[in-house]
């Protein structure tokens, strides 16, 4: 089979996280007789350095053109960035906001996974932690209390504040949906987070939620409400297999899962529209201080290219061949310098490298 990448290697550490998992998928193609045709895209600090702008209509062009795009990381991330002091809108991160609008990347899949060999950097107990645990949170990324209608306004004497949550239920179908599907690629449950005992939002999102259900008899689902939600991911992470929710309880719940895991720099990300077409990109950001140094772990960016065999290409046993190649590095000791333990007695155990070697050993794997 023959694919069309689009490559959005970005700022800070992204060109170099992107060339190792670009060598992972060529890896892939070798061994299992795909094509992978790569297009470069400008997008973030380095579009701002050569056209004046994020993002142009002509990276959108390239990006739409693409069967998924590969991103790597965007922005300075810190007020010494050149980039700065522009205006809000001619800022990196203006460009990823405005390639999801453009793209309708309306479902952001962000996996939480617990390595065996990265249980130390876990902060729950170990009698929690168990045998791991390994979720995906699904949350809508383009409708909800950020993109709903907003004021900031004097109302009998008080300022006041207000922001509008709104969802249809053409917006809850797509993204449960979205949802149903992935569990059918994973363990086949679904828990669909929201606060129906409060907001009417909540209730439609129940309602529509329980409607997409009936098309998928597999697949077993719950729904939790979100307080509860937030207690269940550190006292039985385990538990969860898909949680489906809505923008804002996402953005939360996401960081939360994340942090569970212990290690930001492994975990990957994607963002989907209602084709097979996906932004694919590393959880972390562009990291501008070790930037060049050749020590950024690649992982999560070679995750990443695993999610867009799964998810855009269907190619399953691909993906599969990734994720296990990083967990067989990762059981014979290697370790980038993010992932190095903190506890001295543990260090002479495990062997430090860096990005180009961490991607070279992954190959070998493969």
């Amino acid at each position: 089979m023959s694919y069309k990448i689009g490559v959005i290697r970005g700022d800070g550490i992204g060109p170099e996280i992107v060339t190792e998992a670009v060598k992972v998928l060529d890896a892939i193609a070798e061994k299992y007789g795909h094509t992978f045709n790569y297009e470069e895209i400008l997008m973030g600090g380095c579009s701002i350095d050569a056209t004046g702008v994020p993002l142009t209509e002509e990276a959108i062009a390239q990006a739409k053109s693409s069967d998924a795009v590969l991103m790597g990381s965007i922005g300075g991330n810190t007020a010494t960035s050149p980039w700065y002091k522009l205006a809000p809108e001619l800022r990196p991160e203006a460009g990823l906001l405005k390639i999801r609008k453009a793209l309708n990347l309306f479902a952001n899949l962000r996996p939480a996974y617990l390595y065996e060999e990265l249980k130390a950097a876990c902060p729950l107990r170990d009698d929690i932690i168990g045998d791991g645990f390994d979720m995906m949170i699904m949350r809508e990324l383009t409708g909800g209390l950020y993109f709903g209608e907003r004021s900031t306004k004097e109302v009998d004497g008080v300022m006041t504040a207000c922001d509008t949550l709104t969802y249809n239920e053409d917006e809850i179908r797509r993204i449960a949906k979205r949802g149903f599907d992935i569990a059918m690629k994973r363990r086949k449950k679904v828990t669909s987070v929201d606060k129906a005992n409060v907001l009417d939002s909540s209730r439609l999102w129940r309602k529509v939620v329980e409607e997409v259900a009936k098309d998928y008899p597999e697949v077993t689902y719950e729904h939790m409400l979100v307080d509860n939600a937030a207690m269940q991911l550190v006292k039985d992470p385990k538990q969860f297999d898909v949680i489906l929710t809505e923008n804002m309880f996402g953005d939360i719940l996401s960081d939360e899962a994340s942090m569970v895991t212990g290690s930001i720099g492994m975990l990957s990300s994607a963002s989907l529209n209602e084709t097979k077409f996906g932004l694919y990109e590393p959880s972390g950001g562009s990291a501008p201080d070790i930037a060049g140094k050749g020590i950024a772990n690649p992982i999560a960016t070679i995750l990443s290219a695993a999610m867009m065999l799964r998810y855009s290409f269907d190619l399953d046993a691909e993906a599969d061949a990734i994720e296990n190649a990083v967990k067989q590095v990762l059981k014979d000791g290697y370790r980038t310098i993010d992932i190095m333990p903190q506890e001295d007695d543990k260090k002479g155990q495990v062997t430090q490298v860096g990005t180009v070697q961490m991607g070279d050993l992954i190959v070998e794997r493969l």
